[in-house]
């Protein structure tokens, strides 16, 4: 059930995008959600597939490795695809039972199903290409202006890259006690709805208790090095733009563009 997600993973190779700063690859991924967003026809979709197959090709990540990552949201994916099957207006194709299927509704299911595809894909490919202490960097360095009003941007990007870094941890935690509750007979896959949320309880106790505990470990450990946040603080590998940063950024620009254009 857990053991497809890959969200949160670094995938450990020398690749172009791995050699990017930090902050352009998010900015990269901003722009890229942007262009998906604004998408709205065939060309627009075939501009973002291809930038995002460029993309994956230059990481060196497997696709069949992305491809695994999509197991976990095929539940949401259905349900946006469903909600907009039925209930867009438009020329009426099918009706049953006062329930139609409209011809619009077709289109825009599709490009929400594709949408939500592309953005997984580029999203999950920051954290593939980019480690846990390169992202919170990242995103202390690049919205250090948040600092003049008072913003904890410190603490803010700690905290998504601890919770980004302890998913891949807890997935394997909720693997073991599933496979430790199915050693003694429980049945995670038979009954319906509520049979089998009520089959999740004894996964869910501890797991809560497994999390709890691994955070008040961090926590010791931070204080026991006497970290205080971000203040004062110095890094062994200052952030720095490289040209490759800037021709990277570049091609993005261009990418939204055509987007807009098409």
């Amino acid at each position: 059930m857990f053991k497809d997600l890959t969200l949160g993973q670094y995938y450990p190779v020398d690749s172009p995008i791995h050699r990017l700063d930090p902050r352009s690859k998010l900015l990269i991924t901003l722009i890229h959600i942007i262009a998906l967003f604004s998408a709205r026809d065939f060309l627009a979709f075939a501009v973002s597939a291809g930038f995002l197959a460029l993309w994956i090709a230059l990481s060196k990540v497997p696709v069949s490795y992305m491809v695994r990552g999509l197991k976990p949201i095929i539940f949401l994916l259905g349900i946006s695809v469903f909600f907009n099957i039925f209930w867009t207006k438009g020329e009426v194709i099918w009706q049953i039972w006062g329930i139609a299927v409209t011809k619009e509704g077709l289109i825009q299911a599709a490009w929400m199903a594709l949408r939500l595809v592309l953005l997984i894909f580029g999203t999950s490919l920051l954290t593939y290409t980019t480690s846990p202490t390169e992202l919170t960097a990242g995103l202390e360095q690049g919205l250090h202006f948040l600092n003049y009003i008072k913003v904890p941007v410190h603490e803010i990007a700690m905290m998504m890259t601890i919770a980004l870094r302890f998913l891949p941890i807890l997935t394997q935690e909720t693997n073991k006690i599933m496979m430790a509750q199915m050693a003694r007979g429980a049945d995670f896959e038979s009954g319906g709805v509520v049979r089998r949320a009520k089959a999740m309880v004894p996964i869910l106790v501890p797991l809560f208790v497994s999390a709890f505990r691994r955070a008040n470990d961090l926590a010791m450990a931070m204080e026991a090095r006497c970290y205080h946040g971000g203040s004062g603080r110095t890094r062994m590998k200052p952030l720095k733009f490289s040209s490759a940063d800037w021709i990277a950024l570049g091609g993005a620009a261009l990418y939204l563009a055509a987007v807009f254009i098409v």
